[in-house]
């Protein structure tokens, strides 16, 4: 508790030092060091932007910790690019810790997806040692994608039962997204722990003005998740409760929420100061349960001396002192690191297997997809699948799932509440442990409740935990309009995705490139959103009969990043400058193929396949060759993909171009209407992309 009090006090004394915004544990030292001291190896820990004595209570060395105080290059946890006590850790024999954002309460989810992982490979071991009625200490032959997930395996075989921490300040629970991970955990009963550290205030937000109810209360509504209360400033008393917690989701794996009072004594951060929006009285009032002061009192009631105390107290400001100047002494970040880490090493780099097997059928692209991960489920006990609606009842509204959970049941296919941060935020945790979820969220309209976890939580992960906590899942979204969809089952979100830094995104339009794209994405260590056009699932709407293809075998596999010209021109017609180019993807490679028929050997057409990574080699070069170019999208076109990729061919092909690129998409309304007439007015098609393509060849 000396430690963590020198600490912030040196913190202070060198605000110039300091220069990067940081919390510290003030205040909450006691019950964050009885949780630390009492996790093992094998347990899971979330702690918040204040928990450094949780980290000290683990084991970390100070120095550590104030390398990413200082953004230092050689900071253990994120290479200087993260704020103070933002840890993530795989480190040998310490509990491991994922990467998680500054985001109040958005480490809810991804935590709890750790508990959901931790029962699925706990009933996997289970049924494989029934099955065969085997004892815990043979090889069950679990195949874990990666050594994180061979470590839990071993875990398990040696009896261990995994508990899982998730910390949090009393602000964060009023957020939908805990209430989302409350639900989850109470409806599967995980083995998690909810520590809540309820300090009264949220930055200058008081408790009264902000909730009805504090954490305890709160959490009676959800059955099914055990409480506990405690005074958080009382060290023995946080001890016995964290013990007592520990020990029931240990041995009973399932949730309790701990609810501890705790006392603010430092500032919000070192920019926001506590004098600033709180008053003498608050802060004397807060004095009165300093756990500093309460433990050093019960230390002397047991008969250790006043000097020794004082000396312990010297012996840490000095220690203190001596790890900060180590600190501040090493080297800052190499600016050629800036850009390390965005995604990890995909092994999956050419197009291999057999595309179109000699005895093959020709499939809609659902079956298609439906088919690459059922192969991928019976080959990876890793692989789950899990959305709303996709479970063995339905199988999905566009029965895309169908059958799959009648052959692999249901605790790998199975559905979820309407929670779509839940559902996609979760992966993070399976991730973590070498699971590979694939996940659904029912319409692309639907996408917008599970951005905040995509973008906050899991594009970030493996770059700002320096490649150690990548998040492979693969998010599938169908997408697109036809037939009278309406404004919230019609929508295009490719440009909101593609401006997404750390995800991949795949746009296939035909069933061959959507079983290859499928298997490329599960074996990519990275997150990959999958958009399957809705009017290309079955090739209902007219025009898309090439939606359908015959099926590759299953070793066929796409890589992520390689276009290809589904439709060339003749040579001569590029001689003579009459040709062009129509760059696109998804519904728009059949609008861009139906409409060239009117100008035969005139029109090459560019399937992108993927949007990011995107194959720019081959547009550029694609574009040069014609001198006339169309991006085609089916999206609202202004501030879109297809404009930012305007924009590029006309910086790298100024030269070899004959005529402005011409860029075509939806009419920019606020959504898809349902009348057929009106969304036929707003939507391309290949009249209107025909009509497009005589104006350009105009030129």
């Amino acid at each position: 508790m000396m430690t963590a009090k020198a600490m912030a006090d040196i913190y202070e004394e060198n605000r110039a030092i300091c220069k990067y915004v940081h919390s510290t544990s003030r205040g909450h030292e006691a019950i964050q060091l009885a949780t630390g001291f009492q996790l093992k190896p094998c347990d899971f820990v979330s702690p918040y932007y204040r928990d450094e004595s949780l980290m000290l209570g683990m084991g970390w060395r100070p120095y550590e910790m104030m390398l990413q105080l200082l953004a230092k290059k050689d900071d253990p946890f994120t290479g200087g690019r993260e704020y103070y006590n933002h840890p993530n850790s795989n480190r040998p024999h310490f509990p491991k810790i994922i990467h998680q954002s500054s985001a109040t309460g958005m480490q809810a989810i991804p935590t709890t997806g750790i508990a959901q992982g931790i029962q699925y490979i706990e009933q996997m071991a289970k049924t494989a040692m029934d099955e065969r009625n085997v004892s815990a200490d043979v090889d069950l032959n679990m195949n874990m994608e990666n050594a994180f997930g061979a470590a839990m395996h071993e875990f398990i075989r040696q009896g261990e039962k995994p508990v899982v921490v998730c910390c949090f300040g009393d602000g964060s629970v009023t957020e939908g997204e805990v209430s989302e991970a409350f639900q989850f955990a109470a409806l599967r009963q995980l083995p998690i722990i909810y520590l809540v550290e309820d300090n009264d205030w949220g930055i200058s937000v008081s408790s009264d003005e902000a909730r009805t109810m504090d954490a305890y209360e709160f959490i009676g509504g959800f059955k099914g998740i055990e409480r506990l209360k405690v005074d958080g400033s009382d060290f023995e008393a946080s001890y016995e409760i964290m013990e007592n917690a520990i020990h029931y989701v240990r041995e009973h794996r399932k949730p309790i929420l701990v609810h501890a009072k705790v006392p603010l004594l430092g500032h919000h951060t070192s920019g926001v100061r506590k004098e600033w929006y709180r008053t003498e009285e608050d802060l004397a009032n807060h004095e009165k349960n300093n756990p500093a002061i309460k433990l050093r009192n019960r230390l002397m009631e047991l008969g250790i001396s006043e000097e020794k105390l004082d000396e312990i107290e010297a012996e840490e400001k000095a220690f203190i002192a001596r790890e900060f100047q180590l600190a501040a002494d090493s080297p800052e970040p190499d600016a050629s690191s800036v850009a390390d880490h965005v995604f990890a090493p995909t092994p999956i780099l050419i197009e291999s297997g057999t595309r179109q097997p000699q005895e093959g059928e020709k499939v809609v692209m659902v079956d298609a997809a439906m088919h690459a991960v059922e192969e991928l489920m019976r080959k990876h006990p890793e692989c789950l699948f899990y959305g709303q609606d996709v479970g063995r009842r339905l199988g999905g509204v566009f029965r895309e799932a169908a059958t799959l959970a009648d052959k692999f049941g249901d605790n790998r296919v199975f559905n979820t509440a309407i929670q779509e941060a839940y559902i996609i935020g979760s992966t993070i945790g399976m991730s973590a442990l070498g699971l590979k979820p694939f996940v659904e969220v029912q319409f692309a309209d639907y996408i917008y409740p599970g951005i905040n976890q995509l973008v906050t939580e899991i594009s970030k992960s493996c770059y700002l935990s320096c490649g150690k906590f990548p998040v492979s899942m693969v998010l599938r979204v169908p997408i697109g309009a036809y037939g009278g969809g309406g404004p919230y089952h019609s929508g295009s979100v490719e440009s909101l995705l593609a401006n997404i830094k750390g995800i991949k995104v795949a746009y296939p339009s035909n069933a061959a490139d959507m079983k290859g794209l499928i298997k490329a994405a599960y074996y990519d260590p990275n997150p990959v959103v999958m958009l399957e056009h809705k009017g290309l699932y079955w090739s209902k709407v007219p025009g898309t009969e090439d939606a359908k293809m015959i099926e590759p075998a299953e070793d066929y596999i796409l890589p992520f990043g390689k276009g290809l010209s589904v439709l060339q021109a003749d040579a001569s017609m590029i001689e003579d400058g009459s040709s062009m180019c129509i760059i696109t993807y998804g519904m728009g490679v059949h609008w861009a193929k139906n409409a060239a028929k009117a100008y035969p050997g005139q029109i090459e057409v560019i399937d992108l396949r993927t949007l990011y990574p995107l194959d720019e080699a081959l547009v550029f070069d694609t574009v040069r060759r014609h001198g006339k170019c169309m991006v085609l999208t089916e999206e609202q076109l202004r501030n879109s993909f297809a404009e930012a990729l305007a924009c590029r061919i006309h910086q790298h092909c100024f030269y070899q171009l004959d005529a402005p690129v011409k860029t075509m998409g939806a009419l920019d309304l606020p959504a898809v209407p349902m009348n057929v007439i009106l969304e036929q007015a707003m939507l391309p098609n290949a009249d209107k992309v025909r009509d497009a393509i005589a104006e350009l060849l105009s030129y």
